[in-house]
């Protein structure tokens, strides 16, 4: 029971206070570390998993995992790291998304050493009373500290009362679970702190708090399912092969300590970002489904080439067709991208450049139609 700390702690920014995880790991006893996720999107993304990285280290040295998912909090929506108020989903899209959680979370954590707890099991029965009392754990000045609020307050923007309730209610879940360690990115430290206080008023041994780094998409920016650069548990082999070879060169070291926490390899770049990607597939899908995204890659963007499979669609009715009416109805792209895309000689028919913006219907007969590097259509005659 316990497990070295170095493995227990990878990766980590924070572990506070010094010297505290230390000591309770002595206790002989195993930690219940707590990981809270909001359901603000239907997936977990290859970021969420760092610190569920963390919670199945802490798993296979003999702890609990205690996966919290925040069906309650997302109705109130957490502040961190923003600047407006975060929309509020649908109680049927929170509902939804929460189902999926723990089947996508499996994927990184050890099912048979987690605990799966909703947190409107007890936030959702909180009376008024409850609430005032929550509510005299933290002063309204120590809320301000935050750097978020700090900067909305000072620019007059708005902050509504929820908001300021969220951080309590984040640190109510530790109260409720007896959390011994809370695991979070560097953007919660506040939250996490918050819960040590509230778990003291509460007269419970506050947790210790674990942060992880935040992991860029993409596209170099945080990533967020809201800016839809993030690379999901569960989006399909091809996409998620795709999205990881469209890692920069300079983001690998970051990618190989946080995902594959291992050394980057020495030597051509491309490589090591084929062995990211296949390494990112195989977790989610299997070795097989691996193989076979990296041969979908390789025959249509490297060798830009159909894919095995394309989609077959009836033949236009009119002719000539008008291309960017087509390329609208089976890409989902608008008219005006479309014409872009014909000018800068983004469209092919049977792997030429098409430049006219109206096709004779004999040209599209049996004709693959490519627009930019992935979407394929092949016309069939009606």
């Amino acid at each position: 029971m316990g497990g070295a700390i170095d493995e227990l702690t990878r990766n980590a920014v924070d572990v506070l206070p010094s010297g505290e995880l230390e000591r309770k790991l002595e206790l002989g006893r195993p930690l219940r570390v707590k990981f809270g996720i909001d359901v603000t999107s239907p997936e977990i993304h290859v970021g969420h998993a760092i610190p569920l990285q963390r919670m199945r280290a802490f798993q296979d040295a003999g702890h609990v995992g205690v996966l919290v998912v925040g069906d309650y909090t997302t109705r109130i929506g957490d502040p961190s790291g923003r600047s407006t108020e975060r929309p509020i989903l649908s109680d049927e899209e929170i509902d939804r998304n929460a189902k999926t959680y723990f089947e996508q979370a499996k994927q990184v954590i050890d099912a048979e050493r987690t605990e799966l707890r909703f947190n409107g099991e007890w936030l959702g029965k909180l009376d008024f009373a409850e609430v005032v009392r929550l509510t005299r754990t933290i002063t309204v000045a120590r809320l301000l500290e935050r750097d978020d609020f700090a900067k909305r307050f000072a620019a007059k923007a708005p902050i509504s009362v929820s908001e300021l309730l969220y951080p309590m209610m984040q640190a109510y879940d530790s109260v409720a679970i007896e959390a011994d360690v809370e695991l979070g990115g560097t953007d919660q430290l506040y939250n996490l702190l918050a819960g040590r206080d509230v778990m003291q008023a509460y007269g419970l041994e506050p947790q210790v708090v674990l942060t992880t780094p935040l992991l860029r998409g993409y596209d170099g920016r945080k990533m967020s399912a809201s800016l839809g650069n993030y690379i999901g548990l569960t989006d399909p082999p091809e996409q998620q092969f795709g999205k990881a070879m469209r890692l920069s060169d300079e983001m690998l070291p970051e990618y190989y300590a946080l995902v594959m926490e291992r050394e980057p390899p020495q030597g051509d770049p491309l490589e090591a970002k084929l062995a990211l990607a296949r390494f990112v597939v195989a977790r989610s899908h299997g070795e097989e489904a691996a193989r076979r995204a990296e041969e979908h890659f390789t025959r249509v963007v490297r060798e830009r080439q159909a894919p095995e499979n394309v989609p077959e669609v009836d033949l236009p009715a009119e002719d000539p067709a008008h291309l960017p009416t087509l390329l609208s109805r089976y890409f989902g792209m608008t008219t005006s991208h479309a014409r872009r895309l014909i000018a800068q000689g983004g469209v092919r028919l049977d792997g030429e450049p098409v430049t006219e913006l109206d096709v004779p219907r004999e040209r599209l007969t049996d004709a693959l139609l490519q627009a930019g590097k992935r979407q394929f259509v092949r016309f069939r005659a009606a």
